[in-house]
């Protein structure tokens, strides 16, 4: 079921999406300081384009705490956002509801996404 639901996922703008992050984490990584967040893009990149049996482990400290905190106010809202509402359309009908929740699970890693491993 995995395998089939990454293959829809990704005809129908997975790929896009995770070429769109790509792109967002080369620009990033073009300066030392951003570094990191080109590392987050290349998170959210991996996750969009097979999120179908991938799990979201979150954890860090103090360092994660303050670095959320300022990807939340510069990027995390609008990215959430985006994500929650692709994911209430997606769950209208009883077929999109695995590619709502996968939405869901991408919109909780846009808010808080560094200490957070993709594992799987």
């Amino acid at each position: 079921m995995r395998l089939i639901g990454n293959i829809i996922w990704m005809l129908f703008g997975g790929i896009f999406t995770a070429l769109y992050w790509f792109g967002i984490g080369c620009l990033f990584c073009i300066t030392i300081i951003g570094i990191p967040l080109g590392h987050q893009a290349f998170k959210m990149a991996s996750l969009t384009l097979v999120p179908f049996g991938k799990s979201i482990e979150y954890g860090g400290g103090a360092p994660s705490l303050i670095a959320n905190v300022i990807w939340l106010l510069c990027a995390g809202l609008p990215m959430a956002a985006s994500y929650l509402i692709a994911g209430v359309i997606n769950c209208i009908t009883i077929i999109g509801i695995p590619f709502g929740l996968q939405s869901f699970k991408m919109a909780k890693l846009s808010l808080l996404p560094f200490g957070a491993r993709v594992l799987g």
